[in-house]
């Protein structure tokens, strides 16, 4: 904790307090400052309340970090301050001259509907053939951080529910600090040992992590096999912790007052095609992800998108083999049919995964929504409004006429 309350303090809020990335309570009340708000305050994972008010701050207020929360800052006392949540009733900030200016509805047509018909024709444009490359440098000669479960367990706070980001079949997700050498800020998938299939998921994803190294794939800190305190099999996986969580946060989560603009959209998408071009045609082992969707895509600070979550990945030509079960190997509406229906995983799926991808980030709408049914689906929806009715598809939360 940081008190600085009450100090006359004059100027803009120096750079070099970012080195306080630790801190969890930070009040800088009632002095003198002003200036915009500093975007690394945005960005301090660790920071749970923020008192800015009686300053004299101006700009527009963030709405991610503790900004995305109005119970846990400030800005009370502010009068030139602009946007922020809804709840902070501020006034609209004024657009420059360059952001009044209206996106030509040709280009949009130019920048969607390409998009949307490669996808209807089923084009995988870089599944046909693999490219002469370097083989992928494996990431096995890396130094991992050790970790045991009592750290992991104190990391956690005891695997506490305030500290629970995501569920699914196989795991449980929790944010949690490491401290070693270093303060990390990570992500801790816990395997649910107990259910059939997480044993295999493990290993699928621990042998796919030796193999990859890319950009645009989640960054793994190490792994943890051990026993708890019960003496039950205890295994994890620990990743960097992504501050913008998941693409499936940004479109559909009602916390998320703030949505993903049209060049985010797309750029998400350039960045998930850059990684399974990696995976499918540039490793010396083609890799098929298996389970590509919104929520197995993170974000960074500053937007890029990480694919993540390999739980189901197959490495072609080897031993390891995730499809010996018969039922549905991915995520329903995202899994290709013939996946359903014991067919073998291929990249081809990963493809097909993408496009449906591609059809949600454009369209906010999830392939399994209530309006999708009696024949109709996400595909054929998108397929229905080419090419006179595109823009009526789009997302609402998406201004397409805005510059982007």
């Amino acid at each position: 904790m940081l008190n600085l309350r009450g100090n006359q303090f004059q100027g803009i809020i120096p750079s070099s307090l970012s080195s306080l990335g630790g801190l969890g309570i930070l009040d800088i009340s009632q002095n003198n400052l002003s200036g915009k708000i500093p975007q690394f305050l945005d960005k301090w994972v660790s920071l749970e309340i923020l008192n800015l008010s009686v300053n004299d701050f101006e700009g527009e207020v963030p709405v991610v970090g503790v900004f995305a929360n109005a119970s846990l800052f400030s800005v009370l006392g502010n009068n030139r301050l602009c946007g922020g949540l809804v709840r902070l009733e501020l006034p609209k900030c004024k657009e420059t001259g360059s952001e009044k200016k209206r996106f030509p509805f040709f280009l949009l047509l130019l920048l969607i509907a390409p998009m949307l018909l490669v996808l209807l024709y089923c084009v995988p444009l870089f599944c046909k053939k693999k490219c002469n490359s370097q083989p992928s440098q494996s990431s096995g000669n890396e130094r991992f951080l050790k970790v045991s479960y009592t750290e992991l367990l104190k990391a956690t706070r005891g695997f506490s529910t305030a500290n629970l980001i995501g569920e699914g079949g196989f795991s449980s997700v929790y944010k949690g600090i490491l401290v070693s050498d270093d303060v990390r800020f990570v992500a801790i998938k816990v395997l649910h040992l107990h259910n059939r299939g997480a044993q295999k998921s493990f290993l699928a994803e621990c042998e796919a992590w030796r193999n990859i190294r890319h950009r645009n794939l989640l960054k793994i800190v190490t792994s943890c096999s051990s026993v708890d305190f019960q003496g039950n099999d205890f295994k994890a996986i620990v990743y960097e912790l992504m501050p913008n969580g998941s693409v499936h946060d940004w479109l559909h989560s009602s916390e998320n007052t703030s949505k993903l603009n049209l060049l985010q959209r797309i750029n998400i998408l350039r960045d998930v095609a850059t990684a399974l071009e990696y995976l499918h045609i540039r490793c010396e082992t083609t890799i098929v992800h298996g389970d590509l969707k919104p929520s197995n895509i993170m974000l960074d600070y500053d937007m890029v998108a990480y694919v993540g979550d390999f739980g189901l990945a197959r490495l072609l030509g080897t031993d390891l083999n995730q499809n010996s079960s018969t039922g549905v190997k991915g995520t329903i509406g995202y899994v290709p049919p013939e996946c359903g229906i014991g067919h073998d995983m291929t990249s081809s799926g990963d493809i097909y995964s993408f496009g449906i991808l591609l059809l949600e980030l454009m369209t906010g709408k999830k392939p399994t929504d209530d309006m999708f049914n009696e024949g109709l689906s996400i595909h054929k929806f998108a397929s229905m409004a080419l090419t006179d009715h595109v823009i009526d598809i789009i997302d609402d939360y998406v201004d397409v006429l805005q510059n982007i």
